[in-house]
């Protein structure tokens, strides 16, 4: 993956109350406030569960210092609820030295070191980071979203297909004892949810949206 710095933005931020939980902050994460060995721990036990399965994928124990690269050579956003931080992704624009032919391809943005905190995990976090995702690149003019998932992680892929993304290939990176999948959908403009005035904390579901400015 390339270390090149995305060109510094404004401020963005979701705001959306899931089912079942408090209000939902999707925000960039700020190292002004937030932590790399923080973000990391949360990625190890993100990734845990595949670790223990001989999955072994980069953020399951990664240092805070590959934590750290990896979100600079994009942008890294977090989901925030009730003060703390349960989710992140970091999304990268076209990577022409990924030895994925799919993160080369122009108009193709990515998603990497996608986790939530696994007793957050089911509350609608992952798709609600994913549904910003595809928005961010539909945004910047990227026509397609992809991410990886070890190829016999077949959870996983179902749970990424009920987002949209559809297998485009297969590869095994460098250091990974497993196959990888490469799942790719459309980038798409229009969130699931309808915007709102900042500030405003929709009453039931993500019927809500308060984003500043992109």
């Amino acid at each position: 993956m390339s270390t090149r710095r995305a060109p510094q933005r404004h401020d963005e931020r979701i705001i959306c109350t899931p089912p079942g939980m408090g209000r939902l902050v999707l925000r960039r994460f700020d190292p002004q406030r937030d932590s790399w060995e923080h973000l990391t721990q949360l990625l190890h036990r993100a990734f845990a569960r595949l670790a223990s399965v001989g999955l072994h994928c980069a953020c399951a124990d990664q240092a805070a210092g590959a934590t750290r690269s990896r979100a600079l050579a994009g942008e890294c956003f977090v989901a925030v609820c009730s003060g703390r931080i349960v989710g992140t992704l970091t999304i990268e624009g076209r990577d022409g030295d990924s030895p994925c032919e799919q993160y080369r391809a122009r108009g193709v943005a990515s998603v990497h070191q996608f986790g939530v905190e696994p007793t957050w995990q089911s509350r609608g976090i992952g798709r609600a980071l994913l549904a910003f995702a595809s928005h961010w690149a539909a945004a910047r003019g990227c026509t397609q979203l992809a991410l990886d998932t070890p190829f016999p992680a077949a959870g996983l892929i179902a749970f990424y297909r009920a987002q949209g993304f559809r297998l485009v290939d297969v590869v095994r990176f460098a250091g990974r004892g497993y196959d990888s999948a490469i799942l790719s959908k459309p980038a798409a403009a229009n969130l699931p949810f309808a915007a709102a005035r900042p500030g405003i904390q929709p009453s039931t579901g993500c019927a809500g949206v308060a984003r500043l400015s992109w």
